[in-house]
């Protein structure tokens, strides 16, 4: 973003917008001060620079004046007074110390949530960005204190006794002032009042002879806060959103009127640093009345949270004076000197600006229900059901099956063979296409590898599952989240189920589609001896048929018998040790089969919806770490 500097980073700015010298701020952070700009400023105009030790006698009590020079023109009189120092650009800059890393947090917080935030419910963030960039291109060194007041308060009379002259009009009429007025301890608070809205007419110069304490103080008079004028409430409201500090002026007479306390002190108990109530004219109240109001001003203020806190918290400056006879006004004009003094004022107005927008945004960024995130365990579950909708477990089981099978057909006897072959042959002309041809040993099994293809009513009955699944995972990722991220996470999950079921049996469909089994060795020998055994019993049975014929002699007919009987034997007790033996791999197999499927409907459940759901989670958590920052650290 770029902006124009309104006084040119300096108390003295006219230079700069003469020239029509133009700023960029980096991603519309809080400006930094140009130090190498004041420095080249500096460098290119010696002859018209002071020597050091000029520049510390003119601004003795100015923080850094020692620093660098002050152009000629901030030591000129003003009205015949005597001069007014500078402060020069670079050697106090705005929002130091733990402001500024609170303000670049709430910058980067503000822009994190715009897509899950409502604009009226950042609307206030933003005011208070706007308004620190804008404060932070004035002087740090000034400091605007406004003195407001319900009608009849005195604090006009009050304005006048601290600006040493008569400048703002009082009397009897009311509404006495009907604009702001502006004075102001130093001759370069044009850019500051500019953004004010305090026009040249009524901007004033305190009397002479000058408080050197108060230098860089800007008064302003505003109209009164309850009057009937039409525009002076709206006035005095919008004043008091820029200025840096508060006077309030009540009399005993109206010091307890609700609308005070209510529309303006107990909304600003966040401001009790930069605020000042002062019980004006002390001189009405005979003997120690004034003291019984002071102490029932200060019960009220302790209602509103404006006072001093039983642990030493902040709290509001409560002074009684008389401004018509000076009574306690040079107590009023010191806590001035010192806040002025201490130039912190301005931040410690826009730290109590970014408290309260913390404090309203604290529901949408923290919630109080427990941790929040996905667990292991919700993940876990997830791609449990997701497995379960896929029917992985059951794939499992019929591929260890398929395995027994397989196995029982490859060392089973010969005949055995001859007999499933036949069995498989008239069940596939009865039944028809019953699943999926696995292993490629012609065995029809139940495994759903392309159930994607031939088994929709299955996939349409897994759906619901799949649904089910996300919508707990759903339930668990939000548990502990504010609203509005709680409903992002949700819309993530959501978005992410759309088509799951579909996606899962694809996924199923193509990890079993080529995938077949490896052979086993030993069920290649166990064949081979199988058929050994064939072998050895045909040759039995024609040596006992030709010696039963009489074609071999002898009376060993007991021989082919014993070959015919022991390969009877030997065969089916292969085929029952074979089915023994696969039983092992076969489970090892079922198992392989089953987590093979499941990573399958695991990996597109944790694409198509964990990933979507921890990248919200993460987001939240981002902007979460950001709000700590611009809360403080709480």
């Amino acid at each position: 973003m770029t902006a124009t500097e309104g006084n040119g980073g300096n108390e003295g700015g006219g230079g700069d917008r003469a020239a029509g010298v133009r700023h960029t701020w980096d991603d519309g952070l809080i400006a930094r001060r140009a130090h190498r700009r004041a420095a080249g400023r500096a460098a290119g105009r010696p002859a018209r620079a002071m020597d050091q030790g000029a520049a510390e006698e003119a601004a003795p009590d100015i923080p850094g004046a020692a620093a660098g020079y002050f152009p000629e023109e901030a030591v000129r009189r003003s009205f015949g007074g005597p001069p007014y120092a500078v402060y020069q650009a670079g050697v106090r800059s705005f929002a130091t110390g733990t402001l500024r890393p609170r303000l670049e947090a709430l910058r980067q917080l503000v822009g994190l949530s715009r897509s899950r935030l409502e604009g009226r419910t950042l609307a206030g963030a933003a005011r208070v960005l706007d308004e620190a960039d804008a404060r932070g291109r004035h002087p740090y060194g000034h400091t605007v204190v406004a003195v407001a007041g319900a009608t009849g308060s005195g604090k006009s009379t009050l304005f006048n006794a601290l600006a040493g002259a008569p400048l703002s009009e009082t009397g009897i009429r009311r509404p006495t002032t009907a604009t702001p007025l502006a004075c102001a301890w130093t001759d370069h608070a044009d850019g500051l009042l500019d953004r004010l809205g305090i026009p040249a007419v009524d901007r004033r110069n305190p009397g002479y002879p000058y408080d050197p304490a108060l230098r860089g103080l800007v008064l302003l008079d505003l109209p009164d806060h309850d009057s009937a004028a039409p525009g002076h409430r709206e006035r005095v409201d919008r004043l008091l959103g820029l200025v840096d500090a508060v006077v309030w002026v009540v009399d005993p007479e109206k010091y307890a009127d609700a609308v005070l306390h209510e529309r303006y002190l107990r909304p600003l108990a966040g401001y009790a640093e930069v605020t000042f109530v002062v019980l004006n004219q002390v001189d009405r109240l005979p003997g120690e009345a004034a003291d019984q109001v002071l102490d029932d001003l200060r019960r009220l203020l302790d209602e509103d949270g404006l006072a001093l806190g039983e642990h030493g918290e902040p709290g509001a400056a409560v002074l009684a004076l008389s401004a018509l006879t000076g009574e306690g006004v040079g107590e009023l004009r010191e806590t001035l000197a010192r806040l002025t003094a201490e130039c912190g004022a301005a931040e410690r107005r826009l730290s109590a600006d970014v408290d309260g927008t913390m404090t309203r945004l604290r529901p949408q960024y923290v919630a109080d229900s427990g941790p929040v995130g996905l667990t292991e365990r919700a993940r876990a579950e997830f791609e449990d059901q997701l497995a379960e909708a896929a029917g992985a477990g059951a794939a499992g089981k019929a591929a260890e099956r398929a395995w027994l099978r397989d196995a029982e057909w490859a060392c089973g006897t010969p005949w055995g063979r001859l007999r499933g072959r036949k069995g498989r042959a008239s069940g596939t002309s009865r039944g028809g296409s019953r699943g999926s041809r696995a292993h490629g040993a012609g065995e029809w099994t139940e495994i759903p590898g392309a159930r994607a293809r031939t088994l929709a009513v299955e996939a349409v009955t897994a759906r619901p599952a799949v649904e089910e699944a996300v919508r707990t995972l759903g339930d668990e990722a939000t548990a502990g989240l504010p609203g509005p991220w709680a409903q992002a996470v949700r819309e993530a999950a959501g978005w992410g189920g759309r088509g799951l079921a579909e996606a899962v049996d694809e996924a199923v469909a193509a990890e079993t589609a080529h995938r077949r089994p490896v052979r086993p060795v030993w069920w290649s020998m166990v064949a081979a001896a199988q058929v050994t055994v064939l072998l050895v019993q045909v040759m039995g049975v024609l040596w006992l048929l030709g010696a039963m014929a009489g074609v071999f002699g002898g009376p060993e007919w007991w021989l082919p018998a014993l070959l015919v009987m022991g390969g009877a034997a030997v065969g089916p007790t292969l085929a029952w040790g074979s089915r023994a033996a696969a039983r092992g791999p076969a489970r090892r197999h079922g198992r392989s089969v089953e987590g093979r499927l499941r990573e399958a409907a695991a990996e597109c459940g944790r694409r198509r919806v964990l990933e979507p759901v921890e990248t919200e989670l993460a987001r939240y958590g981002e902007v979460r770490a950001q709000y700590v920052v611009a809360a403080g650290g709480v």
